[in-house]
């Protein structure tokens, strides 16, 4: 008896140690990414993904068609997950994709923290009160308080960074040029000047122009509605950009149907000023007319409304664009609309540049501005974009944007992070490049096709 009770203990102890052994094995062979998947069980309860919780204030959009599936749980433990960015070394140069200088993204280098700007900036962002005091009486008031609670519905891979650390302006430019982007359009506002959330950002142009020379990217402007920005301001403006980074290497021109390669900016709202103030700077018979001159340029309007379009031509602008990443949102954001707009542009010689986005989501500082959120659907919402933008045959095309994160139009990565009042949107199932894979095969479809049609309309091709 006593040798049967032996046997039983030693083949008892010997199935525990190879139950023990298989499940170390198991947890050895299991992806890293899984320690961003959702606690089990949560897959089966679909509808805790469909809320989130943000500055205390839970918004639920079940009852609507935009709902973003990309939410998390708002059941969970507070747990801070973040992911480290990748070593710069971890991907050969050589294996980078070939770049496409007619895909343009929109960059922000308005993001400050304490290390580098001695405090946070845009990262604390203010929550917007809405303009009906009724309604903003509902909604919560006050800052955003980083590095945990930030001015986004999403949260980066690099954490709440600082625009001026050129470790970050590296790992951008490496992300851009991964997906396959020539271009970045660089949002500017003059010297000692800034927008009303952040400080004056000319001085890290330069910087900004190194780095992208070294992943042989350029950079355009995108010149924002400074303060009384109009035709006379304008003209010193464009004449200090050219002046300053018009020699640099990855200062971007583009090169036009005669041949010409000239400077092109963005103007974001253009319509604020009159077509006459304009036409003063861009028609050849204006007071402060920079045409045939060393600081000519292509100028691009923003089309909000259909009615832009005319004032566009009287003004002497050379192109528009759509910036709005929200299907739907503005006549010019509307993908139904494109078609119509580029046989408008070809009509009259312009450059149409339709405004792709992955996705929109801006409650994080308008939280009452629901109606406008746009379901990334695991990245559907952008092919779709990026399809129809493909389908009007466009000289160039915009990306809004590579980090504009608090309207969520963001490609640059994000990692899943929750805090006791906050779970971020993330782009799971999927890893933090999601985007900037998407990016690089839709670029190269662009690349292939653009190709194909560019000697029917005359277009160029280097």
């Amino acid at each position: 008896m006593a040798k049967f009770r032996r046997r039983t203990c030693i083949i008892l102890a010997l199935f525990i140690l190879f139950i023990f052994s298989l499940m170390m094995g198991l947890k050895m062979l299991r992806p890293n990414t899984a320690t961003f998947g959702a606690p089990f069980g949560l897959d089966l309860l679909p509808e805790l993904h469909q809320r989130t919780i943000h500055l205390g204030k839970n918004f639920d959009f079940q009852k609507s068609d935009r709902i973003n599936s990309e939410t998390n749980t708002k059941n969970l433990k507070s747990v801070e997950i973040t992911m480290k960015p990748s070593k710069a070394s971890e991907l050969n140069l050589d294996e980078l994709p070939l770049l496409n200088n007619y895909l343009h993204v929109f960059y922000y280098s308005w993001y400050g923290n304490p290390q580098f700007d001695g405090k946070y900036i845009h990262w604390n962002h203010p929550v917007l009160e809405h303009w009906d005091p009724r309604i903003a009486k509902n909604y919560p008031q006050g800052r955003h308080n980083p590095p945990d609670d930030i001015g986004s519905s999403f949260y980066p891979e690099l954490g709440s960074y600082s625009s001026r650390d050129p470790s970050v302006i590296e790992t951008h430019m490496r992300q851009m040029r991964s997906a396959s982007i020539g271009v970045l359009a660089l949002s500017w506002y003059p010297p000692d000047v800034n927008d009303e959330n952040g400080e004056p950002t000319d001085n890290l142009v330069p910087t900004i122009l190194d780095k992208a020379h070294k992943y042989n990217l350029k950079v355009t402007f995108h010149i924002e509605p400074y303060s009384n920005r109009d035709d006379q301001n304008m003209y010193k403006n464009v004449k200090y950009i050219i002046d300053k980074y018009g020699n640099h290497p990855a200062f971007y021109r583009y090169k036009t149907k005669t041949g010409n390669a000239l400077p092109m900016f963005y103007v974001y709202d253009s319509y604020i000023a009159k077509p006459e103030k304009w036409a003063n700077l861009l028609t050849t018979s204006g007071s402060w007319s920079i045409r045939n001159s060393p600081y000519d340029g292509l100028f691009i309007a923003l089309l909000v409304e259909e009615k832009h379009k005319y004032d566009i031509l009287q003004s002497g602008f050379d192109g528009i664009y759509t910036y709005f990443a929200t299907n739907g949102f503005t006549y010019g954001s509307s993908h139904q609309n494109w078609a119509s707009l580029k046989l408008f542009c070809d009509k009259y010689n312009l450059i149409f540049i339709p405004s792709v986005g992955p996705g929109y989501i801006d409650t994080s500082i308008r939280p009452w501005n629901t109606q406008n959120t746009r379901n990334r659907i695991n990245g559907k919402y952008y092919e779709i974009a990026l399809s129809a933008a493909l389908q009007t045959r466009p000289s160039l095309i915009s990306i809004t944007s590579f980090n504009e994160w608090h309207e969520g139009t963001q490609i640059e990565k994000a990692v899943p992070k929750r805090t006791s009042n906050t779970v971020y949107l993330d782009y799971r199932p999927h890893k933090p490049g999601l985007y900037l894979e998407l990016t690089r095969k839709w670029s190269e479809k662009y690349s292939k096709e653009r190709a194909t049609y560019a000697l029917d309309h005359q277009l160029p091709v280097s």
